[in-house]
């Protein structure tokens, strides 16, 4: 531990400059709008913080629309919680991971298919938040044409909020977003442990 790190008086000083510092920021940032946050990186946890937003959204009683791109054959823990939610539109549209499918034709009817639901959400602003789970792996493999996923997702309402989440998010839309997350790994159970997938905290 730090020396005088239990200091009262050296903490309460550190803690005085650290609000004023948070103050100030906050008096700056005055302007409301939507917001387009990307989760991205090797690390665990892109999906379910994109989950944790849309139970956020919902309980502010805002209106939320879920698609899920990749991910289709095995039902989820999230799936079966938000599908009974009340204000919750969800969808999942993938036909399985990319290694099972081994068939591009379908992975990209299964992409455009679901894209159409999205346009669907992005033009209707009585969608608070949009949660796109695992796009970036579509717009990765090219299942989807990025120019016409950008410029839907800067067409939307203006306060409609929109979460993307998956591995190697494309560099435009790093760009185009507000709040970009790039999760790393430091230990995973799978990977460095053999442990494999856990209810609840992988599916």
């Amino acid at each position: 531990m730090r020396e005088n790190a239990k200091d009262p008086e050296r903490h309460a000083k550190r803690m005085a400059r650290k609000k004023q510092v948070m103050e100030d920021r906050m008096a700056k940032a005055q302007k409301d709008q939507g917001v387009l946050l990307v989760t991205t990186g090797n690390g665990k946890g892109k999906s379910s913080s994109g989950f944790g937003m849309a139970a956020r959204a919902l309980g502010h009683g805002m209106k939320v629309g879920i698609v899920q791109f990749i991910k289709g054959k095995m039902q989820t823990g999230e799936e079966r919680f938000f599908r009974d939610q009340p204000n919750v539109d969800y969808h999942v549209m993938g036909q399985g991971y990319t290694w099972d499918t081994q068939d591009r034709e379908k992975d990209v009817e299964a992409a455009e298919n679901a894209w159409k639901e999205v346009q669907r959400m992005l033009q209707d602003d009585s969608y608070g938040l949009v949660l796109l789970d695992e796009l970036n792996i579509a717009l990765r493999y090219e299942y989807l044409d990025l120019d016409q996923v950008l410029d839907d997702l800067q067409n939307r309402p203006d306060m409609q909020h929109v979460v993307i989440t998956g591995r190697n998010a494309p560099k435009e839309l790093i760009d185009l977003a507000d709040t970009v997350t790039d999760m790393q790994i430091v230990k995973h159970a799978f990977k460095d442990l053999g442990v494999r997938a856990q209810k609840g905290v992988e599916l």
